[in-house]
């Protein structure tokens, strides 16, 4: 390879690269080189992994490439995003105070980190498609405003005037435009795309909110009637426009209606009508829309077209249309419903991950292949030598488990069709387990296998020996309840572990120990761990109090934490439980995402309020003699709702004390008094700050979580496997290497979710085949989303011949593009 991709067409010229250099390809297919393999490994590891960097192909660049997608480069990058996201903790206004010149130099180290990323990107791809990505020009702009401001900052500081470091809010910007950001990415791009919609939505709230205020100016602005604080009632426009707002999100009722409800009965009526159509109906449609635009354009579906699903999945296109306009009438849908669902279903980002996956899949094929007999192959060699290159963690017996699945008849070598799925292949993760005797069996065979310990084996292996533990967990649970200053209970306390110990100890003289603590088996370490703790903890405190009589308080802590942490084990041992606990560890990986997009916001709405609010307001202790302490140091706060509820440590006066103000915020509850305290503390129109981070995070960012939670959850419980994952199966399954799983009636939502990760059942039937000693099975654990889901489906109606659009072509894909040039009834329907 010479800085060239080729695209082995025998006896002609072909395009090498995708600079377009090209060159003449002999008739004889050369065997790929090392750097040829490098090159495969680069494009497969990007297909399996989704990732599009258009990098540069001559072997420097190459091994470049590997340099900029090593793991270590990435904790780096993502290290220094932190440490500079983490510098307001230690800016003024500070939690721990450092010199500004400590943290300046802390945030230009940062910053250099930053320009070298960039700078390792540019290595890797060409000039014009660096400087085409807007994410490198905004990572570069950033850069360059934050050492301006540095230098005004620290320029002016030198001369005592007072500035503001204004570029602090564009440090979580590093977060977002980096490429191993790309979901954060995918979520603002959906919640930009959202926007136009919800505003409508949003806009007609604020007309409602208007049209109520104006009716309550004329209802109660005359009557004279007072608040609790002794304030005019429903008297000026903006007050009742803000109290309106509040009342939607329900955290200041009954109170703003009581002074009303106090006079006259009847005027409830008009706050119970505001309530009802405004938050049960007017916010429960604004979830609605918020949901639906949402999926639309991060996901590429709505609910309404979920039923297209299921045929796409299981017919072809050809398939579906004589069989659509049956499903539309019955279904009362309009002539339109189809392109509109089909629009949906292959939304842009949708495609575009489908057809560049294919595109690289296509390209490494391309660099490995060799002609055998009318068809080009990749031989088995060389397909070994790539698995290693790309997953060199997978063992010897896994790899030789995919080539069986991609070399069905065992030929010699893989064919197009096979090694296209290899990408997936290398998606499904399988456990592979090696029978191993019991260490005790190979010590002491007569013992081991005497009638004796089998009757012990087979009770522990018994479903009876799990619901007694379960029982005892309950027992305990009752005795944690209850005073420990009896000696009887503090007695009871040492039968317990004593108990929970005698369980471990016969677990491993049942199981073979390295099986029983394999890194999957996520609830024995769990029990071991705490029980050890436990017994630990219960010692030392017992020690101590024997030798001085006294009880640490600390050491109680952590013994009373640890028995309510064995507690967990009854998630364990009730299916259903476990089976919901499975589900939320399965998805945090993608909640991660949503994690960042509210760090995001909450960071630069942090930084706002301190340079808004900062010692405003102030915490003092109880003890303390200041004149203004219970004013929150500022004599504005005097006989306020804010002052009076101790709401002093609610203040924008550090990085820590601001984020838990927005959690707060977040929560709703009492939001319009920490609202109002701040406005007296500075002016009304500071209202307005609040007023937003309630749109931006409570309307929109949490309904969107919300969104995302109920869709992974769903899809998590209701997703069969991948045909891919049935394949792999199968493969197992005929080579005898596999545990099988119970049948699982159809039906049963809760009970068709994988819950067997930890379980070591299959052990009797690895012990009945213990010659073959090898097994595989298939993780539970499958991050399943919808966007991926939608992409598998896309590329199951590809065919391996398909080589799809050019590159330029995919991404440059666009919803238009989707859409019948000159619609007509036939094109339509």
């Amino acid at each position: 390879m010479s800085g060239t991709v080729e695209e082995l067409e025998a006896g002609n010229e072909a395009p090498l690269s995708e600079e377009g250099s090209s060159v003449r390809i002999s008739p004889e297919l050369e065997l790929p080189t090392e750097e040829d393999l490098l090159l495969a490994a680069a494009y497969v590891y990007d297909a399996q992994y989704n990732r599009n960097i258009p990098f540069e192909t001559s072997p420097q660049a190459i091994r470049f490439y590997y340099l900029y997608n090593h793991w270590s480069m990435q904790i780096a990058t993502y290290f220094f995003i932190f440490l500079d996201l983490s510098l307001a903790l230690f800016e003024e206004p500070a939690v721990y105070p450092l010199p500004f010149l400590a943290t300046s130099l802390v945030e230009v180290l940062c910053l250099c980190t930053f320009f070298g990323r960039l700078v390792q990107f540019a290595k890797v791809t060409s000039r014009t498609v660096f400087w085409k990505d807007t994410k490198n020009i905004c990572i570069l702009l950033t850069i360059l405003l934050t050492l301006l401001d540095i230098i005004i900052y620290g320029t002016l500081r030198v001369f005592n005037i007072h500035s503001v470091r204004w570029s602090r809010c564009l440090r979580p910007l590093f977060l977002i435009n980096f490429p191993e950001s790309r979901q954060i990415r995918r979520a603002f791009r959906s919640i930009r795309n959202t926007l136009p919609e919800v505003l409508y939505v949003f806009l007609l709230l604020i007309f409602n909110v208007l049209m109520f205020s104006l009716m309550a100016l004329k209802l109660f602005g005359d009557r004279n009637l007072k608040t609790v604080e002794g304030a005019s009632y429903f008297t000026n426009i903006l007050d009742i426009m803000f109290d309106l707002y509040v009342l939607v999100t329900t955290a200041n009722s009954p109170y703003v209606m009581m002074p009303a409800y106090n006079l006259d009965w009847r005027y409830s009526l008009f706050f119970i009508t505001y309530i009802v159509i405004n938050t049960y109906i007017f916010m429960s449609v604004f979830l609605a829309v918020v949901y639906n635009n949402y999926r639309k354009h991060l996901k590429g579906f709505l609910l309404e077209t979920s039923w297209i699903f299921f045929h796409f999945h299981f017919f072809s296109f050809a398939e579906m249309r004589p069989k659509l306009s049956v499903i539309c009438y019955s279904q009362s849908f309009k002539v339109s419903a189809f392109p509109r669902a089909y629009m949906y279903l292959m939304q842009n980002e949708i495609r575009k991950l489908a057809y560049m996956k294919r595109h690289k899949m296509i390209k490494a094929f391309n660099i490995l292949k060799t002609q055998e007999g009318p068809e080009f192959v990749v031989k088995e060699a060389h397909w070994k030598h790539l698995v290693k290159m790309v997953a060199p963690d997978i063992s010897n017996s896994h790899r030789e488990l995919l080539l069986r699945i991609s070399d069905e008849e065992q030929k010699g070598y893989v064919d197009k069709k096979c090694f296209l799925r290899l990408a997936d292949l290398l998606n499904i993760q399988v456990i592979t387990m090696k029978f191993k005797r019991h260490p005790l069996e190979i010590w002491m065979p007569h013992v081991y296998k005497s009638s004796g310990s089998l009757f012990i084996q087979k009770i522990v292996q018994h479903r009876v020996f799990v619901w007694i533990y379960d029982v005892i967990i309950l027992i305990n649970a009752v005795f944690i309840a209850l005073d420990e200053k009896n000696p009887f209970i503090s007695y009871a306390e040492w039968v317990f572990l004593t108990l929970y110990i005698i369980e471990i100890l016969l677990k491993l003289y049942t199981y073979e120990p390295k099986t029983f603590f394999a890194r999957n088996q996520f609830w024995n370490w769990f029990d071991t761990l705490i029980i050890i703790a436990a017994l630990m903890a219960t010692i030392a405190n017992t020690a101590i109090k024997s030798a001085i009589e006294y009880n640490s308080q600390q050491i109680l802590d952590i013994i009373f934490i640890l028995r309510l942490l064995r507690l967990i084990r009854i998630v364990d041992s009730i299916q259903r439980f476990r089976v919901i606990l499975t589900t939320l560890i399965n998805i945090i990986p993608t909640m991660l995402t949503f994690g960042g997009l509210v760090l995001v916001v909450y960071y630069m709405f942090a930084i706002i309020g301190m340079e808004l609010f900062k010692d405003k307001v102030q915490f003092f202790s109880e003890s303390s003699t200041d004149t203004h302490a219970l004013d929150c140091g500022n004599p504005a706060l005097k006989d306020s709702t804010f002052a009076r509820s101790r709401y002093c440590k609610n203040n924008f006066n550090d990085l820590a004390s601001s984020f838990i103000v927005l959690m707060e915020l977040t929560v709703v509850n009492q939001w319009h008094v920490i609202a109002g305290g701040f406005a007296l503390v500075t002016h009304e129109a500071t209202k307005l700050f609040f007023i937003a981070f309630h749109i931006v995070v409570v309307i929109l960012i949490v309904n969107i979580f919300v969104a995302f939670i109920l869709e992974a959850f769903f899809v998590e419980y209701s997703l069969e496997k991948s045909e891919i994952e049935t394949t792999i199966e199968k493969k197992i399954q005929e080579l005898g290497m596999g545990i099988q799983e119970e049948d699982v009636p159809d039906g049963q939502l809760i009970d068709n979710m994988e819950t067997n990760e930890n379980d070591l059942s299959g052990g009797e039937e690895m012990q009945k085949q213990s010659s073959k000693g090898l097994f595989f099975r298939i993780a539970s654990k499958r991050y399943r989303t919808v966007d991926a889901l939608l992409q598998r489906m896309f590329e199951s109606e590809i065919s391996p011949e398909d080589e799809g659009p050019s590159l330029d072509e995919i991404l440059n894909l666009s919803p238009s593009d989707m859409y019948p040039k000159n619609p007509t009834f036939e094109n339509s329907a």
